[in-house]
Formats: structure tokens, C-alpha cells, sequence
């Protein structure tokens, strides 16, 4: 089996960040509704945690992810469109060509 070409590299690593920030996101929705139901309780009951502060770290963890993310994935979509256009001009696999092409059209959507 032959080693996978730049492009291929460059394309899976634009595809896994999408799913990456794709799963941060989920995962953010979820603890803010957990965030959303510790708030009810607290209201309802008149008592937080211990120190109080656990909830909120947690969700501040979180949407710290997301600038580093957004500028590694900044990265990997030059890097792909350097990788198309360097193959573009020596057109080794068109097949490769155009999933590059359609991996960078939803990374710029995204």
C-alpha cells in the first residue's frame, strides 16, 4: 500500500478538526444545560456547592478550547489550499483533487 500523498494528510487533518470543534460544541451544549439545571436547583433550594465555583470552571474550560482550536484549524486549511495548489499544477491524482477541493469547501463553510 502506498503512502498517503500531502494532499490526503493535509485533507484528513482539515476533516478531524471539523469533527473536533464539531464535538466541543456538543459537548459545551451539554454542560451549559447542566450549567441551566445546577442555576434551577440553586434557585429552587436556596444552596450551592461547596465552593460554589465548580460549574462555572467547567463551562470557562470549555469555550477556552475553541480559540486555539479555530487557529489550528486556520492552519491546516492554508496549508491544504498549498497542497491543491501545488497539485493542481502537477495533477498526480484527481481523484485526490477534488475531496481536497470538497474537505477545504466545508472547512470555509464551517
Amino acid at each position: 500500500m502506498p503512502a498517503p500523498s500531502p494532499l490526503a494528510i493535509a485533507s484528513g487533518s482539515v476533516q478531524r478538526l471539523l469533527k473536533e470543534e464539531a464535538s466541543y460544541h456538543k459537548e459545551l451544549a451539554q454542560q451549559e444545560a447542566q450549567v441551566k439545571s445546577l442555576e434551577e436547583r440553586i434557585k429552587a433550594s436556596g444552596a450551592a456547592s461547596e465552593d460554589g465555583n465548580d460549574e462555572f470552571m467547567l463551562k470557562q474550560q470549555t469555550k477556552a478550547v475553541f480559540g486555539p482550536l479555530k487557529e489550528r484549524i486556520a492552519n491546516a486549511v492554508t496549508k491544504l489550499e498549498e497542497q491543491i495548489a501545488a497539485s493542481e499544477e502537477s495533477n498526480p491524482n484527481a481523484a485526490d483533487l477534488e475531496a481536497a477541493k470538497a474537505v477545504l469547501a466545508q472547512a470555509k463553510a464551517a
